[in-house]
C-alpha cells in the first residue's frame, strides 16, 4: 500500500510540477506583456471569478471523490453513479444563475472592483464558469476511482492550451485593459478544452451517470462546509484585491502605483511562493481516498501512518525549498519578471512556506475524514488575522502587509488543525499513549545553514561570473547538498524504490 501511494504520488507530482512550471513561464510572459498595471487588472478579475468558481464547485469534487470511495467500500456501484449525477446537477444549479445575474447586472455593482475596468475582464471569465464546474466533477470521479493519471494529464493539457492561446492573443496590446481582456479569453478557451476532453475520457472509461435522488442532499450536506471554506478563501482574496490598493492609496500611493504593487504581489510573488502547493497537493490528492477508506473501515493503524507520513512529507518539501527562495529569490525577480521589487519580496517572505505547507496538508486530511465544519471554523480564525493585517499594516510596511497577513493566517490555521488532529488521537499516539515524532522536525534545523550557504555561494559566484551562471550554479550546489543530507538521514526512500523495482523484475522473470 505504501509503495502504491508513493508511486501514484510520484506520477501526479511529476505532472503537476510540469504544469506549474508551464504556468510559471506563462506568468513571466504575462508580467512582461501586460506590465504591472495590466497584471493587476487581470488579478482583480481573476480573484473575483475564483470566488464564484468556488461557490459553484469548491467542495463538490472532493465530496464526489469521498462518496465514491465510500460506495466502493460498501460495494455500492449505483451510489458511485449517483454521486457523479448529483455533482453535475449541483454545479449547474450553483453556477448558471451567477453567470446570468453577474453578466447582466455586474456593471451596476462597483463595490466589487477597486478599479471599474476589471469588470470588463471579469465578464469574459464568466463565460467559462459552467465549463470549469462540470470538469471539476469529472475530476472528482477520477480521484474517487484512484485514476490519478487521467486528470493530471488533462490539467497539464488545459494549462498548455491557455499558454498557447494567451501568447497568440497577446501579440499586440494597445493598452493594459485590452491585454487583460485577451488573457481572460485564453482562460475561457482552456476551460472549454478541459470540459470537452474530460467528458470524452469519462465515457471512454465507461463512466456512467445516474439520477441523483437522495445523493444530491447528501452531497450538498458534505460539500457545503468545504465549499464555504474555499468560497470564504476566494472571498478573502477578493476583499484583499479591493482593500489592498485602497489602503495603499490611503498610505500615499497613486492609483497606478497601488495597482502595480498589487500586481507584483499577487501576480509575481505569490505564484512562486505557491510552488510547494503543487507537490503537497499531489500527495494530498493521492492520500485522500486512502484516508477516507481507512477512516470508514476503522483501520486506525494505517490511517495514523498515512497522516504522519503526509505531514512529514509536506514539512520536508517546505524545508527543502526555503533555502532556494532565500538565496535566489532576489535574482529570480530580476531575471524572470524584470522586477527587483518582486525578487526582494520573494526572498523576505520565503518562511511562509512552512505554515502554508502544514495548513494545506492538514486541511485536506481533516476534510477526508469528514471534519469539514472544523476546517471551516479554523479557516475563519486565519482569515480574520489576514484582513486585520491588510487594514492596519499598509501605512507601516506597504504591500508587505499582504505577505505578513498570509504568514500569520497560515500559522493560526495550521496550529488549529494539528491541535485538533492530536486531540482526536490521530497523530503521535500509540496504544492510547502520546508519543513524539522528533524526525518530523529534523529538516527545520537545516534551513538556516543551507540558506546562509546558498546566499554566500551566490555572492561569490557573482564576483567571478554573470548573474545567470551564479543562479544556476548555486541552485545545483544546493540541490546536491540537499539530496546528500536527506539521503544520509533516510528521508528519501531510495532503498524502498530499489526493492520495489527488484521485485517487479523478479516477477517478470
Amino acid at each position: 500500500m505504501k509503495n502504491k501511494v508513493l508511486f501514484s504520488a510520484s506520477i501526479v507530482t511529476g505532472l503537476s510540477v510540469a504544469e506549474r512550471f508551464l504556468g510559471f513561464l506563462y506568468r513571466i510572459v504575462l508580467s512582461r506583456l501586460l506590465g504591472a498595471e495590466g497584471l493587476g487588472l487581470y488579478q482583480i478579475a481573476l480573484s473575483l471569478f475564483g470566488l464564484f468558481a468556488v461557490v459553484g464547485s469548491g467542495g463538490i469534487p472532493i465530496t464526489v471523490s469521498r462518496m465514491i470511495s465510500k460506495s466502493k467500500a460498501e460495494n455500492d456501484r449505483l451510489g458511485e453513479r449517483r454521486a457523479v449525477g448529483a455533482g453535475i446537477v449541483a454545479c449547474l444549479l450553483l453556477t448558471l444563475p451567477f453567470c446570468l445575474i453577474l453578466g447582466v447586472f455586474g456593471g451596476k455593482l462597483p463595490f466589487l472592483f477597486s478599479d471599474g475596468r476589471a469588470f470588463r475582464v471579469f465578464r469574459i471569465l464568466l463565460l467559462g464558469l459552467g465549463f470549469s464546474s462540470v470538469y471539476a466533477v469529472i475530476r472528482g470521479y477520477f480521484w474517487g476511482n484512484k485514476q490519478f493519471l487521467t486528470p493530471s494529464i488533462l490539467e497539464i493539457a488545459e494549462e498548455s492550451v491557455m499558454v498557447i492561446t494567451g501568447i497568440f492573443l497577446l501579440k499586440r496590446i494597445p493598452s493594459p485593459l485590452v491585454g487583460a481582456q485577451k488573457a481572460a479569453w485564453a482562460v475561457v478557451v482552456s476551460y472549454l478544452f478541459s470540459f470537452t476532453a474530460s467528458l470524452i475520457c469519462f465515457f471512454v472509461k465507461n463512466g456512467k451517470i445516474s439520477a441523483p435522488k437522495t445523493a444530491l442532499k447528501s452531497l450538498l450536506g458534505s460539500a457545503l462546509p468545504i465549499t464555504s471554506v474555499r468560497a470564504s478563501g476566494s472571498l478573502v482574496n477578493s476583499a484583499v484585491a479591493i482593500l489592498l490598493p485602497v489602503m495603499l492609496m490611503r498610505a500615499g500611493a497613486d492609483r497606478s502605483t497601488a495597482m502595480g504593487l498589487f500586481g507584483v504581489v499577487s501576480g509575481m510573488v505569490l505564484p512562486v511562493l505557491f510552488i510547494p502547493s503543487t507537490v503537497i497537493g499531489s500527495i494530498a490528492l493521492v492520500l485522500v481516498p486512502e484516508l477516507s477508506e481507512d477512516y470508514y473501515r476503522g483501520n486506525e493503524d494505517r490511517l495514523q501512518k498515512n497522516l504522519e507520513r503526509g505531514l512529514r512529507f509536506s514539512l520536508l518539501v517546505a524545508c527543502v525549498l526555503i533555502p532556494f527562495f532565500y538565496a535566489l529569490g532576489s535574482d529570480v525577480g530580476r531575471l524572470a519578471f524584470s522586477n527587483p521589487t518582486a525578487g526582494v519580496m520573494l526572498q523576505k517572505s520565503c518562511l511562509i512556506l512552512l505554515p502554508m505547507s502544514l495548513t494545506m496538508i492538514s486541511t485536506s486530511m481533516l476534510n477526508a475524514m469528514g471534519y469539514e465544519k472544523q476546517t471551516f471554523l479554523f479557516f475563519f480564525f486565519g482569515a480574520a488575522a489576514l484582513l486585520l493585517c491588510i487594514l492596519l499594516l499598509p501605512k507601516f510596511c506597504g504591500a508587505y502587509a499582504y505577505l505578513i497577513g498570509l504568514g500569520i493566517s497560515y500559522i493560526v490555521t495550521a496550529a488549529c488543525n494539528l491541535f485538533f488532529l492530536r486531540k482526536k488521537g490521530f497523530l503521535f499516539t500509540k496504544h492510547g499513549e502520546r508519543v513524539r515524532d522528533h524526525a518530523l522536525f529534523i529538516p527545520l534545523f537545516a534551513i538556516l545553514p543551507f540558506s546562509a550557504l546558498g546566499q554566500l555561494c551566490n555572492r561569490i559566484f557573482k564576483n567571478f561570473f554573470g548573474e545567470l551562471f551564479s543562479v544556476g550554479a548555486t541552485a545545483i550546489l544546493l540541490c546536491v547538498l540537499t539530496l546528500t543530507l536527506y539521503l544520509a538521514l533516510g528521508y528519501l526512500p531510495i532503498q524502498k524504490f530499489r526493492l520495489l523495482r527488484k521485485r517487479k523484475k523478479n516477477k517478470s522473470v
